[in-house]
């Protein structure tokens, strides 16, 4: 966990990771926004979503893939806060694919920082097995939130769209975003190399703690 902190607490280094905390800085605004204007609901999905946008700093991953998964982060409670995937019946599925496989590929690194997964570099197929675990994940994901979309229906807002045509394709795409994202997981894991070159004390993967460490060069997949 004091890894995890301090990739909290770092201070940014270099435009894209500004770029990333700026998004963060975004979300936390948006918090009120969405409370005055959309009521409560509202302003709880977006505090829930800037929440999750800290993870990827957490675990250090390479800025782009921070970036990436707060743009699509927000993108995405604003949609389901502004009703858009209800206007626009299309819109949930190119967001299921982006975000179940961002979410789903945060979750792999958090799996294998914490040591609950085995490290891919020590298996026989390792990029394989991160697009099977990926995958894995994203598909229980995407069953989790449609559970909570039918809780919401049932107890909280009968307005809130659920059905079977609708939740399927919604597991569907995410679970191709999520494989799509285990394929991708040697870039995406991949930290900057100015991390690489600082010395035997920084990690070359998110939450990797030495070149011994449970996250021993995924890109090496």
């Amino acid at each position: 966990m004091r890894e995890l902190w301090e990739g909290i607490r770092r201070r940014a280094n270099g435009p894209a990771e500004i770029a990333a905390d700026v998004l963060r800085l975004i979300g936390a605004l948006c918090i009120p926004i969405a409370a005055i204007g959309w009521g409560p609901l509202g302003g709880v999905s977006l505090a829930f979503a800037t929440g999750g946008m800290v993870v990827p700093r957490a675990l250090r991953v390479r800025p782009g893939f921070d970036i990436a998964f707060g743009v699509v982060t927000l993108i995405a409670v604003w949609s389901s806060v502004t009703d858009l995937y209800v206007t626009v019946k299309w819109w949930d599925l190119p967001v299921h694919l982006l975000l179940n496989g961002l979410v789903a590929a945060i979750g792999y690194l958090l799996l294998v920082h914490f040591r609950i997964v085995a490290d891919a570099d020590t298996l026989p197929r390792p990029l394989a097995s991160t697009a099977i675990v990926t995958t894995a994940l994203g598909l229980s994901f995407g069953v989790f939130w449609e559970m909570f979309e039918w809780f919401g229906k049932t107890f909280i807002d009968s307005d809130i769209y659920v059905g079977y045509t609708d939740s399927i394709g919604d597991l569907l795409w995410g679970g191709a975003g999520s494989l799509f994202a285990g394929l991708a997981m040697p870039i995406l894991a991949a930290r900057p190399q100015r991390d690489a070159a600082a010395g035997p004390n920084h990690a070359t993967e998110p939450g990797r703690e030495s070149e011994s460490g449970p996250e021993a060069d995924i890109s090496r997949a």
